[in-house]
């Protein structure tokens, strides 16, 4: 069994710890003691009233713990200059070095569809011998593991994933050139699979750079999806390019935006993300004095904006970089300027209004249903968890011989 800390930094509780995910936010500030890099506690924040009425405004803001890892020695370095030269320094020498995870432990009752965000900034370097060491017993990427009841969308800003799964399917996508464009995987669990995601380190263009480390970052967030649809067949979907993520660029005072459609519809132009509930993902990037305007539908009461880089305002609100500003319930219009530029992903959609029990790795709507997941899981019917050291035969052979009760739904292949 792996401990609570190490899940978190791992795969934000995707391993057999198996803790409620709503226990791991009573027990945040735990985390927060040790790892917060802010100077102040959580920050309650009412709506701005100065917005007009029909804008959606800022009703809460949160900053979640930062844990150091690959490598965790730059991580502490971080928190360190963090404490010294304030949050925001932190955030731009993270940007540039990596070596930090940041889970965003929603409230799924009141976040509904989505879950979890977890925010990866790491780097690789083939000249660091503690990373070898590390290895041994600390594995660069995320073993087998099971899922059921909802998606998981693995969108890659730097470096790549190798993706095996107890379906037989291997899938390698991420943000380099080797990728041709395919950086994002929504993979629906639905009635059950083990998958393995490790980074993909290799050079595009053959052999190593000694001197040059491995960059990785991504977003994984974990949305729910409708009771009727948690145990359809398992689907794994790999997506990219301008056909089924589009990008909209718009120009305002003098500046740019650019909005990347991960899921939903931004200005006519939609994802083909196989969304199961009406959501949108959106990657927007401003640049300095650049405003940003979306029209959001009726339905879409629950809205989360996390700042990556840069810093944004709503209304006379700043959300500086490595913070979650959750919206209020109401307004049409959410308006977004920023003097300095910023990069931020934006979640949306419409509350699902059911029941959650979320365990580990699992999302089901009861108690009940969570303890028979984890039954069929240790019973075989997912298939049976593989070491992250075998070859693809290798792999394959073990899941032939171990072979899941949920096939893939063949009409996406």
């Amino acid at each position: 069994k792996l401990t609570l800390l190490t899940i978190i930094i791992l795969h934000a509780a995707a391993f057999s710890s198996l803790q409620p995910i709503t226990r791991i936010s009573r027990n945040k500030q735990l985390y927060s003691s040790q790892w917060d890099d802010s100077s102040s506690p959580l920050q309650q924040v009412e709506p701005v009233s100065t917005n007009p009425s029909d804008s959606r405004s800022i009703a809460r803001l949160e900053k979640f713990a930062r844990l150091p890892v690959w490598p965790v020695w730059n991580g502490v370095f971080i928190f360190l200059v963090s404490k010294l030269f304030g949050q925001e320094t932190a955030a731009k020498l993270e940007d540039a070095i990596g070596g930090r995870v940041c889970p965003n432990f929603f409230q799924p009752e009141q976040t509904s569809p989505f879950i979890m965000l977890v925010h990866h900034r790491h780097s690789f370097a083939p000249w660091d011998p503690l990373r070898y060491i590390q290895k041994t017993f600390f594995p660069e990427g995320f073993p087998a593991h099971p899922h059921r009841g909802f998606v998981t969308v693995t969108y890659i800003l730097k470096g790549g994933f190798t993706h095996r799964d107890s379906l037989g399917i291997k899938q390698v996508y991420g943000a380099e050139e080797r990728h041709k464009g395919k950086h994002t995987q929504w993979l629906t669990t639905g009635a059950g699979i083990l998958h393995e995601e490790m980074w993909d380190i290799a050079p595009d263009k053959g052999g190593i750079d000694f001197l040059q480390p491995s960059s990785q970052e991504l977003y994984q967030l974990w949305l729910n999806v409708p009771s009727d649809k948690k145990m359809i067949p398992p689907r794994v979907d790999i997506l990219g390019g301008e056909d089924e993520t589009p990008t909209v660029i718009n120009e305002s005072n003098g500046g740019k935006s650019e909005t990347l459609v991960l899921a939903g519809t931004f200005q006519g132009r939609t994802s083909k993300a196989p969304c199961l509930s009406n959501v949108s993902i959106f990657h927007v990037k401003m640049s300095q004095g650049s405003t940003w305007k979306y029209e959001i539908p009726a339905s879409f009461r629950t809205a989360i904006i996390y700042v990556r880089t840069g810093s944004l305002s709503i209304g006379a609100m700043r959300v500086p970089p490595h913070y979650t500003a959750y919206l209020g319930v109401s307004g049409s219009i959410l308006e977004i300027s920023s003097k300095e530029g910023a990069d931020f992903l934006l979640l949306a959609g419409e509350p699902l209004s059911e029941p959650v029990a979320a365990q580990g790795s699992m999302v089901m709507n009861s108690p009940e249903e969570i303890n028979l997941a984890y039954s069929d899981y240790q019973s075989g019917r997912m298939g049976a968890p593989w070491s992250e050291t075998l070859t693809d035969e290798e792999w394959m052979q073990h899941v032939a011989k171990f072979p899941s009760t949920y096939k893939v739904d063949e009409s996406t292949q």
